[in-house]
């Protein structure tokens, strides 16, 4: 099972303006074929399907704790996206189509299907498909894929964060490279207890020096690249110090397994869009939903 938390993985600047182009680029790292749908559900399926849970805890540990931040990083890119979409349009009489600036956009689908939010696509639109699921059932094959995945994702990444230099955008790329190079490394170990092979002198790329990013660097600096969480309380992953030990293979410095998740950050309260009928409540419905609501007490 799976307990949510009303937190967001890391406070977002909400800056006044938006740049809903810039959001178009970043729907690739929530629904393209290395996007946050692909590592969530890789790494779920991989968790739910794993057999000999007992006899190799550690390395089924390390998935299914990975695949409970996914659902955190789903989240946050998600977020990103709803948030980077602000001040496209304005309200007025439908009339004066306060909406024409959507004509000019990328992603229009954005603007006509979820009211300028995100969805499950790419940056083109296409939809994220279930194929891009890898779940062998070969334990060493599929930390390999997912080695080969992190690295993949890490890039488009890189290549995101160099297309905007929107604030909002930047810190969630800033933090997520963080986070997916420890994943990186945490594959790589994975592997290397599995079968006494370092993947990452075979397959060096991309660089996992986050210091380049101004972004990042903050994030590297507060020790977020040596941690690994157990998003568990109970003890039930702790098993993946088994794997995740001795010092970081760039850094040097000391690797930590923390039980339970990070303390995370408020979550933002999107703002009303009346030209999209979003959500569609005006005042007289909210009285009335008040009315019922306090009815039932």
């Amino acid at each position: 099972m799976f307990q949510r938390v009303n937190r967001l993985a890391i406070d977002l600047p909400q800056v006044e303006y938006g740049d809903a182009n810039a959001a178009s680029a970043v729907q690739e790292l929530l629904g393209g074929k290395f996007g946050e749908m692909s590592t969530l559900n890789n790494y779920m399926y991989q968790s739910f399907n794993f057999r000999g849970k007992k006899k190799l805890k550690p390395f089924y540990d390390l998935v299914a704790s990975i695949t409970a931040e996914e659902f955190g990083h789903v989240e946050l890119v998600a977020t990103t996206i709803n948030l980077l979409s602000k001040d496209t349009t304005f309200s007025g009489n439908p009339n004066l189509a306060p909406m024409m600036n959507a004509k000019n956009m990328r992603n229009t689908q954005s603007f006509i299907a979820s009211a300028q939010t995100s969805l499950p696509v790419d940056s083109m639109g296409k939809p994220w498909n279930g194929e891009y699921v890898f779940s062998s059932g070969n334990l060493v094959l599929d930390l390999l894929h997912n080695f080969f995945l992190e690295c993949g994702a890490r890039t488009h990444k890189m290549r995101v964060y160099e297309m905007t230099d929107h604030p909002t955008a930047r810190e969630m790329i800033g933090y997520l490279l963080v986070r997916g190079g420890t994943h990186v490394v945490a594959y790589a170990k994975a592997i290397e207890m599995a079968t006494g092979l370092d993947v990452t002198k075979m397959l060096p790329i991309p660089s996992l020096d986050n210091h380049v990013f101004d972004h990042a660097r903050k994030y590297e600096d507060r020790g977020y690249g040596n941690v690994l969480f157990t998003w568990n309380y109970v003890g039930d992953y702790q098993d993946i110090n088994k794997i995740w030990k001795g010092p970081h293979p760039w850094t040097n410095a000391p690797l930590i397994v923390e039980e339970g998740m990070p303390k995370g950050a408020k979550m933002p309260d999107l703002d009303e869009l009346p030209e999209e009928f979003a959500p569609g409540i005006g005042p007289e419905e909210f009285q009335m939903i008040a009315k019922r609501l306090m009815s039932n007490i």
